[in-house]
């Protein structure tokens, strides 16, 4: 007897996003060409206060990835894998910069897979190149009147986003 699996893959890149750098583009093309889809979704903690309010991430990672048609943006609260099923999604991506990336994300990982056992995690590195970018790195540069650019995607034009308040 053969089962019938689907053939479209489609991931979760969760997170903060807070806000989506040249790392975590840098991530998510390297998801692209292993899933047929990559939903970017910005996860909400109503007891934390990000930089930026959740729409907006998500308006910044919309500017970032128009031009790629196999991309959703979204945002979401609750637990990750609740989103995964509501979104189809059967895998977590999760880009790694460093070793304690790794033993943070191993422990979250982990504690998915006892809980949704059908959704696995996979973990991309991230190139060398944008290892020390960080959003903390970004919003620091960006407060001080510097110059972001070369922290962002290309085409992203986060002052726009940022009032200096």
């Amino acid at each position: 007897m053969y089962v019938k699996i689907s053939t479209m893959r489609t991931a979760l890149f969760p997170g903060s996003f807070d806000p989506f750098t040249i790392g975590h583009y840098e991530v998510l093309e390297s998801a692209l060409k292993i899933f047929d889809k990559v939903i970017v979704a910005v996860g909400y903690n109503s007891a934390k206060k990000g930089f930026f309010a959740p729409q907006t991430r998500v308006e910044i990672i919309k500017q970032a990835t128009a031009h790629l048609p196999n991309v959703e943006v979204c945002s979401y609260s609750g637990l990750t894998i609740d989103a995964c099923r509501n979104l189809g999604a059967s895998v977590i991506v999760r880009g790694l910069r460093t070793t304690a990336d790794f033993e943070m994300e191993s422990v979250i990982a982990q504690a998915n897979t006892k809980l949704a056992p059908e959704i696995s995690t996979v973990f991309l590195p991230a190139c060398g190149e944008y290892s020390f970018v960080s959003s903390t790195i970004v919003r620091d540069v960006l407060i001080h009147k510097g110059d972001v650019s070369q922290f962002l995607p290309k085409g992203v034009q986060i002052e726009k986003f940022y009032t200096g308040e």
